[in-house]
C-alpha cells in the first residue's frame, strides 16, 4: 500500500542575498482570554529573500550552488532584547506557511521577535537545479531532510552575521507537521544554532517500529465516531458498496454522475483511485476538524467533520441511498461554497502545496508505516507492505527507501539526551499518535490540546478557539521566553 500523506522593514543583509516586499494581514495573540472579533487584524509586511545556499553540504564534488527563498518581517524587532523565530519550512511553497502560521505574527510584538520563514529545498522556488531539479535521481539526491537542516543552519549563522544587531539574538525553530519534525531536530542536531524549539504536530516517532502502522487511521476513525451517530460505521460499509456497484458498467457510471466526476469511471484502477480520493478527503477532513470556518480548497464550516456526520447517519441504507449520503458529505469538503461543478480525483489539500518533492521524500527516508483493518476502522483492510511499497517507489523514482533511516539519524524515542523541545499536538489529529505525547524530560515537553485539529495552536488567535489552544499557546510563549532568559544569562557568564 502506497501512503502519501503529507504532512500542512529591514535593515539588511549580506550581498548573497537579494529582498522584495510584500503585505499581509494576521489577527493578535494577546491573552488567553477570547479576542474582540472587531479587533482581530492587524497589518504586517515581510520581504522576499534570497540567499546562495549550497546544493551539497556534506560532500566536495557537487560544488554548486542554488537560491533559498526565504521571507523575513522585523516591524517588532528589538535588537539585543528580542529574538529571530525562524520558521523550518517544509514541503511546500513557504508563503503558504507564512499565511497560515498566525502565532509567529501575533507574538511577535511580546518577543521582540524577528521573522524568519525559510523554504525547503526543492519546493517553491527553492530548487536546486532549476527546472531540471525533479528529472531525475541524480539530481533529486540532494532532497533530504539532513540537507534541509543544514540549509537552515547556514542560513541562520549567516543572518546573524550580516544583520545589524542580530549578532547574539537567540534564535528558536518553529515548525508544523514535518516542519515541526524539522524544527525538533534542528535543535537535536544544532544546538548551538538555535535555542530551543516548538514542534507542533510533529510525528517524529511514526516511522518503523516505533508506533503500531494502524495508530494514524484509528485516530481518523475515533474523530468520525465521536462527530456524530454511526457516522464512521457509514464509511466503512461504503467501500463494500463502491465494489458491489463497480461490478456492473451501469453501476460504474451512477457513481460517477451521482459523485459528478469530472472524469468518469471506466477501469477497475479509476475505482480504486475513487477510492483513494475518498480515504484522503476523511483524513484531510480530520487534520482540518478546526472550530471556526478555514480555507482551503474551499471555505469549510466550523467543525466540518459534525457537518460532514450529519449525512452520515444510516449505514445501512442501500448501496445507492449510500452512496449518495456520502457525496453529500464529500461535497461538505470540495464544494461547501456550492460554486464548483465537477470533482477531480486529484482534488485535495495536499495536491495544491506541490507535493512532487514529497512523493520523491517519501520513497527515500519519510517511510511511515500505515495500515489499516476495517474492524477496529473505517478503512478498507490495508496491510502494511513494504516490498511492495517499495517496488513501488522504484518505479516512479528509480530509488529504494530506506525505513530504518530516520530513527537511526534522529534518535528514535530515544532523545532523552536533548533539550528545549516543545512538542504540541492535538487530540484530533491523526498525526498525533506519532507523536512526542508525555514530557521525556523537565526540557522536552509535550503539550496536548484535547480539541485540536493539526498544529491548531500554529494558526491564528481566532473568538472560537478552545480554551485549551489559547493555554497552549501562552505555554509555548513562557517557554519561548525562558529559553530566551537562560540563553542571555548564558552569554552574560561568558
Amino acid at each position: 500500500m502506497r501512503v502519501w500523506w503529507s504532512l500542512w522593514g529591514f535593515l539588511g543583509v549580506g550581498v548573497a542575498v537579494v529582498c522584495e516586499a510584500a503585505l499581509g494581514s494576521y489577527p493578535r495573540l494577546r491573552s488567553a482570554s477570547r479576542p474582540d472579533p472587531a479587533s482581530a487584524s492587524f497589518s504586517r509586511s515581510y520581504r522576499t529573500c534570497y540567499f546562495d545556499q549550497k546544493i551539497d553540504h556534506f560532500g566536495f564534488a557537487e560544488d554548486g550552488k542554488f537560491k533559498q527563498r526565504f521571507l523575513i518581517a522585523d516591524q517588532h524587532w528589538r535588537p539585543g532584547d528580542g529574538a529571530i523565530l525562524f520558521y523550518t519550512g517544509n514541503e511546500g511553497d513557504i508563503t503558504w506557511f507564512a499565511n497560515n502560521t498566525g502565532l509567529m505574527w501575533n507574538v511577535a510584538e511580546e518577543l521582540g521577535a524577528l521573522l524568519i520563514f525559510a523554504e525547503h529545498r526543492y519546493y517553491g522556488e527553492s530548487l536546486p537545479f532549476g527546472n531540471k531539479s525533479f528529472d531525475d535521481a541524480r539530481y533529486l539526491n540532494y532532497l533530504t531532510s539532513e540537507q534541509a537542516l543544514a540549509d537552515f543552519a547556514v542560513l541562520v549563522r549567516h543572518l546573524k552575521k550580516t544583520v545589524p544587531g542580530a549578532q547574539d539574538t537567540p534564535a528558536i525553530a518553529i515548525g508544523g507537521s514535518y516542519g515541526g519534525m524539522l524544527a525538533a531536530w534542528f535543535r537535536m542536531k544544532y544546538p548551538h544554532v538555535v535555542v530551543g524549539a516548538l514542534a507542533a504536530s510533529a510525528p517524529i516517532w511514526q516511522f518503523a517500529d516505533l508506533v503500531p502502522c494502524s495508530t494514524f487511521y484509528n485516530i481518523v476513525t475515533q474523530d468520525f465516531r465521536k462527530s456524530g451517530n454511526c457516522c464512521a460505521d457509514s464509511i466503512r460499509n461504503s467501500w463494500a458498496a463502491i465494489d458491489r456497484l463497480a461490478s456492473t458498467a451501469e453501476g460504474t457510471r451512477w457513481m460517477s454522475c451521482t459523485f459528478r466526476l469530472c472524469s468518469p469511471l471506466k477501469t477497475a484502477q479509476d475505482v480504486a483511485n475513487f477510492k483513494g480520493w475518498l480515504s484522503e478527503t476523511w483524513v484531510n477532513l480530520a487534520m482540518v476538524d478546526y472550530p471556526y470556518q478555514a480555507n482551503f480548497l474551499q471555505p469549510l464550516p466550523a467543525w466540518p467533520i459534525q457537518v460532514v456526520c450529519k449525512f452520515l447517519q444510516r449505514p445501512k441504507l442501500p448501496d445507492k441511498a449510500l452512496l449518495k449520503n456520502v457525496f453529500q458529505a464529500v461535497n461538505v469538503y470540495y464544494n461547501y461554497s456550492g460554486n464548483t461543478s465537477c470533482f477531480s480525483l486529484s482534488q485535495t489539500a495536499t495536491q495544491s502545496l506541490g507535493m512532487q518533492g514529497w512523493y520523491y521524500q517519501a520513497c527515500t527516508e519519510m517511510v511511515m508505516p500505515m495500515c489499516a483493518d476495517g474492524v477496529n476502522d473505517m478503512f478498507e483492510p490495508q496491510q502494511w507492505d513494504f516490498q511492495s511499497y517499495s517496488d513501488d517507489c522504484y518505479k516512479a523514482w528509480g530509488v529504494r527507501p530506506r525505513p530504518s533511516w530516520i530513527p537511526t539519524s534522529y534518535g528514535g524515542r530515544n532523545i532523552s539526551s536533548h533539550s528545549n523541545i516543545l512538542f504540541s499536538n492535538g487530540g484530533l489529529d491523526p498525526w498525533s499518535g506519532g507523536g512526542v505525547t508525555r514530557n521525556i524530560t523537565n526540557s522536552l515537553v509535550a503539550v496536548v490540546i484535547p480539541e485540536g485539529a493539526h498544529h491548531l495552536d500554529l494558526r491564528s488567535n481566532s473568538p472560537y478557539d478552545p480554551n485549551s489552544v489559547l493555554q497552549a499557546r501562552l505555554l509555548e510563549v513562557h517557554f519561548m521566553k525562558l529559553w530566551m532568559k537562560k540563553d542571555e544569562e548564558y552569554r552574560r557568564r561568558k
